[in-house]
């Protein structure tokens, strides 16, 4: 299989500071791989210097065969971007916006502007100005400018942040047509339940890529033992206990209960016990499925 992204030892520092450190990776044309990580993690200095807009420090990269110091303009005319911050000029309308980013591509024909707002559901919403629409539409107007040339590939920069839940969903079912289509994407993200819905997960923390692979696979790997969701109550001295627990790795708050990771030999009836002192409350103990979430605090946690 073709091989879209290829990095090797990528590396960029400012100053003393590290913001991307030694990543090694490969992207196969198709796949829609997930960067995951929280902010300032060096998710988008990553995909600056594969766009070539950042130089990197030490190491190299190719993207769709391109180098990224010596080509770099021949890989931003193949590739679609779309920042975190959506960057469309509110002054002017919907048509307005998708007409420039065109013409920016060499794209001038009228019916595929006119095309390419209609497979977004924005052509009833052309003449409407790019500031007054609510943020979902924007992050389909923002992806339509990264799309209009028809790219290989897209970087897609944090692209649901700040959208409710309904229209992230959407996002994904339209990235996904899009890959079925040839075209391979490259997401960041720091929601986990995202990632999900990737076909491979690199989990970036502090510069470094910890992992990347299926997110079955990274829960099944990089976890050292069980999980479970514990309901008990008053919920701070039950932390305080399970924190203090032999075999427990980590315990932690999970909204209005708690979650832990065991090593593999703990039962149920052990943390039931080591919760005993909690007399005459409420103890439930459940065996949960792990998520990202807890495969990206294990890792960042090594």
């Amino acid at each position: 299989m073709k091989t879209v992204i290829q990095t090797q030892a990528l590396t960029k520092r400012f100053g003393d500071f590290t913001a991307v450190d030694g990543v090694t990776f490969e992207v196969p044309a198709g796949e829609v791989l997930g960067y995951l990580g929280p902010n300032g993690s060096g998710k988008t200095t990553t995909i600056r210097m594969l766009l070539g807009l950042l130089l990197p420090t030490e190491g190299s990269a190719q993207v769709l065969g391109y180098d990224i110091v010596r080509d770099s303009e021949a890989i931003r005319e193949r590739v679609g971007y779309m920042s975190q911050k959506f960057a469309l000029y509110d002054e002017l309308t919907v048509w307005e916006n998708l007409e420039f980013y065109a013409g920016v591509y060499g794209v001038r024909e009228r019916g595929h502007i006119e095309g390419t707002l209609g497979r977004l559901g924005l052509g009833e919403l052309k003449g409407e100005w790019a500031g007054d629409l609510p943020v979902g539409w924007r992050q389909r107007l923002a992806l339509a400018t990264a799309i209009v040339h028809r790219p290989q590939l897209l970087f897609l920069d944090e692209p649901t942040s700040g959208v409710d839940p309904t229209a992230r969903r959407d996002f994904w079912d339209l990235i996904y047509e899009f890959v079925s289509e040839g075209v391979t994407a490259f997401v960041t993200t720091h929601y986990m339940d995202e990632a999900e819905y990737c076909g491979r997960v690199g989990i970036m923390s502090a510069g470094r890529l910890l992992a990347m692979d299926t997110p079955s696979a990274l829960k099944e790997s990089a976890l050292p033992g069980l999980v479970w969701d514990v309901v008990a109550e008053p919920l701070l001295p039950a932390l305080g206990i399970l924190e203090k627990t032999p075999g427990v790795l980590r315990a932690g708050l999970a909204g209005d209960h708690l979650r832990a990771v065991t090593e593999s030999d703990i039962r149920q009836g052990d943390l039931k016990r080591a919760l005993g002192v909690l007399e005459g409350n409420h103890i439930q103990i459940t065996r949960v499925e792990p998520t990202l979430e807890d495969v990206f605090l294990a890792l960042a946690a090594q």
